[in-house]
């Protein structure tokens, strides 16, 4: 029974606060509008290491909390609960909490950070796959603030009447961001926690998974039909069944024989290659992993300090305890000899840990983790919870840099905590193939971006349940766009590739793919600018105007970048009317689309969302093209689509690298200023701006102007 299915809107207070313990808050400031607050003298001497944050941050100088505008009210409430609460002024709208279900507003709603097996959720789950104890909250005159409850602990997030954080057994800080506007708060969270690493480029390609393509004849028949349909795509993906019995770090002799040639056919037609491995490690003496495990003692133990056992997919399981620096190295070099069979990505899945036959889905509160100082010492799962996952993906992003020294490494977890952006990428977990999740898709995932994780998708069409056509077309019309692009479904399921659904949807996909295809230059440098700045790719419709309160709930849209609006139908009439942003100086947003590949206008399918461009926005595009490399040269042409402003102007940059390897970190890079203007009937474009070391191309560009 999925007990997470229940409403969490609330119009009475379900926990009484009583402010038996009062204290005298102290603030210290920590950067620019940046404030942490410590309940007393005590709880700031106590203060446990941050892990959500890239460093520790030592105060700047001390402020006088009360008169801080945001400053928070420290207790504890009847059942012992440590609590703070910071009001807010009416009509502020609160957004951000991590992974939640439902509307992207957030106001009224409780949510709770600890991690969970959430397959099936519905609207009303309280708590997901992945925890962020994190609030951006938006003033009736657009600016903003974000409010960060500083603990690993299981926190309940309660947005019914302003903004209050329960933890549990710990007094943790509360920081708080104030900036001028939202698009400011999230960069100053970045300073925080850090940004995103620039992705290989084909991960920022549409990928195309199922659990499972098994056997391996099978995961070359689909990629194979992707390439004869002319189906744009980068990557295919393998879940457990390509393993031995569901033990991580091997292969099925008889279903994948040969992985390395494997991996090299479908490199042969441009297909990169992800496969999953879990944490659950089979207990069998003559399985190499648990015996190397079991020797250098890195499995998590029980309150009498015993290994702890539980079931996942292989039977009986240990756990490797990732909060130890010699058990993140010992896992680490698992992925060497892994690696060599020529993986380019990596999946982590299961890792809340995920338990089975056991009610809380998980391994017991009071086993002992032994974590490193600096992560905090030793304790229990209680309070490590929540970052087992984060630090999971962070030994198998060591792990796959060490094994591929010079490339980008790519990691996918389904848990993670805030901060673990800087580790890997994430989804939207276990979502069902019905019009509901659809509809949520697109709140979801600008609240992941909201809350610090950029790069982040649903399961296009729906993992549980079959679906329809109509559905998948949909929904492959719109999350197409998103940062994270894959299509997944699950086990016994009909098929769900882009051509199983007959010819009709088979050509809704194709527009679909091909509009991301032909945006990925603008798409990639919003990858760049996120990790520079840490600002979100799917961004609320909001960030357009954050004054205007007709924005603030509009879910059936987000743009992409700050100049792309996505206007998306969510429901099976397509018959509700999107709030669109007003006019920037008489000027309106513009409606624009792309040629078909069947001679007419993609907008004409009524499956595409709509598309619009901000005034004074030039979008860098490129032809279609099948996969990363698929081209001589993928420099050697562009279009830009541009928008003129009210003055006759606009502006945008296009980020190039290699596509692959670090040597943009060393400057190995382009990145173009182009500057439209209008004089008289004629529009002429100009670089008003180059930087970076890369040497600038010999190309066609093309200009295309949208009133």
């Amino acid at each position: 029974m999925n007990h997470l299915i229940r409403s969490v809107l609330c119009t009475t207070c379900v926990i009484c606060v009583t402010p038996s313990i009062a204290h005298a808050q102290l603030g210290e400031i920590i950067g620019k509008g940046i404030v942490r607050f410590d309940a007393s003298d005590e709880a700031r001497v106590n203060r446990r290491p941050s892990i959500a944050m890239v460093r520790e941050f030592e105060s700047i100088g001390d402020i006088d909390a009360s008169a801080h505008p945001l400053v928070p009210s420290f207790s504890k409430n009847d059942e012992g609960r440590y609590v703070a609460s910071i009001d807010i002024e009416a009509g502020t709208s609160l957004y951000g909490t991590g992974q939640v279900a439902g509307p992207l507003l957030r106001n009224g709603f409780v949510t709770e950070t600890w991690n969970y097996d959430a397959f099936g959720y519905g609207l009303g789950a309280e708590n997901l796959y992945t925890s962020q104890p994190w609030v951006l909250a938006v003033r009736p005159d657009g600016t903003a603030f974000g409010v960060l409850a500083d603990t690993t602990e299981r926190c309940q997030i309660d947005l019914r009447e302003g903004i209050t954080f329960r933890g549990v057994g710990y007094q943790f800080p509360v920081i708080v961001i104030d900036r001028e506007s939202p698009q400011a708060v999230m960069e100053g969270l970045a300073e925080l926690t850090g940004t995103i690493a620039m992705p290989p480029r084909w991960a920022v390609g549409y990928h195309q998974c199922r659990y499972s393509y098994n056997p391996d004849s099978r995961v070359k028949e689909v990629a194979d039909t992707f390439r004869e349909k002319q189906l744009p795509a980068d990557v295919i993906w393998m879940d457990i069944d390509y393993m031995d019995g569901y033990r991580v770090f091997t292969f099925d002799d008889e279903q994948f024989p040969d992985p390395k040639e494997l991996n090299r056919y479908l490199d042969s037609i441009g297909f990169s290659n992800v496969w999953m491995i879990d944490p659950g490690v089979k207990k069998e003496d003559g399985y190499f992993v648990y015996d190397s495990g079991t020797e250098h003692d890195v499995w998590v133990k029980d309150a009498s300090g015993k290994t702890y056992t539980g079931e996942v997919w292989p039977g009986v399981c240990v756990f490797p305890d990732y909060l130890n620096e010699d058990v993140r190295e010992w896992w680490s070099d698992l992925y060497e000899e892994f690696m060599a069979y020529e993986i380019d990505g990596v999946w982590n899945d299961m890792n809340e840990p995920a338990v089975f036959n056991v009610e809380t889905k998980t391994m017991p509160e009071d086993n002992v983790h032994e974590a490193d100082p600096e992560l905090g010492g030793t304790d229990d799962h209680a309070r490590y919870h929540n970052v087992y996952g984060m630090q999971m993906i962070r030994a198998t992003r060591e792990g796959v840099m060490d094994a591929n020294p010079g490339k980008r490494p790519f990691v996918l977890s389904r848990a993670n905590y805030l901060g673990g952006h800087r580790y890997g990428a994430t989804w939207t977990g276990d979502n069902s193939a019905n019009w509901e999740h659809l509809d949520m898709s697109i709140p979801m995932t600008v609240n992941l971006a909201l809350s610090g994780q950029p790069f982040a998708g649903p399961d296009i069409g729906g993992f549980a349940y079959n679906g329809d056509g109509e559905l998948f077309a949909r929904w492959m019309g719109f999350g197409s766009l998103f940062p994270f692009s894959r299509g997944h479904t699950a086990k016994g399921n009909i098929d769900k590739e882009p051509w199983a659904f007959g010819p009709e949807v088979e050509a809704t996909c194709r527009r679909a793919l091909e509009r991301r295809y032909r945006l990925m230059p603008y798409i990639y440098t919003l990858f760049y600018e996120s990790s520079v700045h840490g600002t979100p790719i799917s961004m609320p419709t909001f960030f357009a105007d954050p004054s205007d309160p007709a924005l603030r709930s509009e879910d059936d849209s987000f743009l992409l970048g700050d100049s792309l609006l996505v206007v998306a139908k969510v429901t099976p009439e397509a018959d509700r009317v999107a709030v669109l942003p007003k006019a920037i100086d008489g000027v309106e947003w513009a409606k624009f689309d792309f040629p078909s590949f069947d001679g007419g206008r993609d907008s004409k399918d009524p499956d595409q969302p709509d598309l619009y461009i901000k005034p004074g926005s030039i979008i860098v595009t490129a032809p279609v093209t099948q996969y990363f490399g698929d081209r001589p040269d993928q420099r050697d042409e562009i279009t830009l689509i541009v928008h003129l402003d009210a003055n006759g102007e606009a502006t945008g940059t296009l980020y190039e690298d290699a596509g692959e390897g670090m040597e943009y970190m060393m400057g190995e890079y382009l990145l173009t200023t182009f500057k439209a203007s209008r004089e008289g009937d004629d529009v002429s474009v100009e670089v008003i701006d180059q930087e970076g070391n890369m040497e600038a191309p010999q190309r066609t560009v093309k200009v295309r102007v949208i009133e």
